[in-house]
């Protein structure tokens, strides 16, 4: 399940591009899920570990990922961290709840993020309620963030 906590989290990785830059792995980009992130968000295809082919700015190393691709993969890669997701737009929501799919992953959120008309099944920590929709997300985060 995913879990979100709106709002300030003084343990959560704000920085993440900085982090990403520090600590990603090669074998993260080479991964097929990881790829059809990249491929999915950045519209963006990877050719080995350390270039991926951008339509917009050629051939790129993986530190010149978007903000977002970079956040989803720290969140895929390191459960045991919490990042700053509001660095991702609201195409990385339906990745967040794909990674979140098989096991529980938790980020901080500082704005109210789009995870579409669909159902799913979200924890909010702040207030420790679980909603299934955006109709149910909206007042409960519109009260935090």
């Amino acid at each position: 399940m995913l879990n979100i906590y709106f709002g300030d989290m003084p343990e959560a990785i704000f920085n993440t591009a900085v982090f990403f830059k520090n600590t990603y792995e090669d074998s993260w980009i080479t991964d097929e899920f990881d790829k059809a992130m990249i491929l999915d968000v950045d519209k963006s295809t990877v050719l080995g570990n350390g270039v991926i082919e951008s339509p917009v700015m050629g051939k790129i190393a993986p530190v010149n990922l978007s903000g977002g691709v970079k956040t989803l993969m720290l969140v895929r890669n390191m459960p045991d961290k919490v990042f700053n997701a509001s660095t991702c737009g609201d195409n990385c929501a339906k990745w967040l709840l794909k990674i979140a799919e098989d096991e529980d992953r938790t980020i901080n959120l500082r704005h109210l993020m789009d995870f579409g008309d669909g159902a799913f099944s979200i924890k909010i920590l702040n207030t420790n309620q679980v909603v299934h929709s955006m109709k149910e997300l909206v007042p409960i985060a519109g009260k935090i963030v």
